[in-house]
């Protein structure tokens, strides 16, 4: 694998695992678009090459939110009854609530892990899911009110994480979803982006364990991928953080409306190359 193609895989996860965009959906379809075959068919590495980006953009949220997960986790160790209590901090109460959230993604990664990673070259059905997601997202976006991130609850947490776990299919979009969810809960658009992105770190922590067990469990890393797979890795904490410090600050005054613009092209443009038998 060269260390182009780990630099632009990289750039391509840690963008859209933030921006709601899918980034499942991107990392199938720009090998697909420029018929790159750096695995060689080799199923265990490019899981693992998926884990090792997948930790980068890890270490690029929580280099962002860093703060925020000091305070979550002092506080939250003071909550012996997380889910509603009157008298619980919110810092507390949210900490605990992002950990409901993740749980309905967790089961049905775990049940249908298999299933899901053989929808990765199904590149129309990626780009109708691309298209779908983007729909929903225009729609919720303008049902959104002025909620603040201060006012999650129980509820919201189940909603939302009912919808990361329909995330699991390659170009729906974790982040995307959990915005669409969120917005139609009434949450504003920087409270929508916050706690979606929140959200992600500890479903991304929980697969990046449970794949990297697989990755070690056949063999680990050869030697000569190392290279690629630490500058992908930073590749993708760099993007990362970027994408989640420039998505937060441009929704702050703007809609979703560029993202679910650009998902319509995208998706069209796929579903009209998958049509076509474009590199089949």
């Amino acid at each position: 694998m060269s260390l182009l193609h780990a630099i632009v895989l990289g750039i391509v996860q840690g963008l859209s695992e933030f921006i709601p965009i899918s980034s499942s959906g991107h990392l199938a379809i720009v090998p697909w678009l420029f018929g790159w075959d750096d695995f060689a068919g080799d199923d265990s590495l490019a899981k693992a090459f998926d884990v090792a980006l997948h930790i980068g953009t890890l270490a690029g949220a929580i280099a962002y939110f860093w703060r925020d997960l000091v305070v979550f986790a002092r506080e939250g160790l003071r909550v012996v009854v997380p889910a509603n209590r009157a008298d619980a901090p919110p810092e507390g109460r949210i900490a605990w609530l992002l950990v409901v959230s993740a749980v309905p993604a967790a089961i049905t990664g775990f049940l249908l892990n298999d299933a899901i990673e053989e929808l990765d070259d199904i590149y129309w059905l990626i780009g109708v899911m691309l298209i779908v997601g983007g729909v929903l997202l225009w729609a919720a976006d303008r049902m959104g009110g002025p909620r603040k991130a201060g006012e999650f609850r129980l509820r919201d947490a189940l909603l939302m994480g009912l919808g990361q776990a329909a995330a699991l299919q390659p170009g729906v979009s974790r982040s995307g979803v959990t915005i669409t969810v969120s917005r139609a809960l009434g949450f504003d658009r920087a409270a929508a982006a916050r706690l979606s992105f929140l959200m992600s770190l500890p479903i991304i922590a929980g697969a990046g364990v449970y794949k990297l067990l697989d990755v070690v469990g056949e063999g680990g890393i050869p030697s000569d991928f190392v290279a690629p797979f630490l500058v992908g890795m930073a590749t993708s904490a760099v993007t990362g953080f970027a994408a989640v410090w420039g998505t937060i600050r441009f929704v702050q005054t703007r809609t979703f409306a560029p993202f679910v613009g650009y998902r319509f092209v995208v998706g069209a443009g796929v579903i009209a190359l998958a049509v076509a038998g474009f590199n089949s």
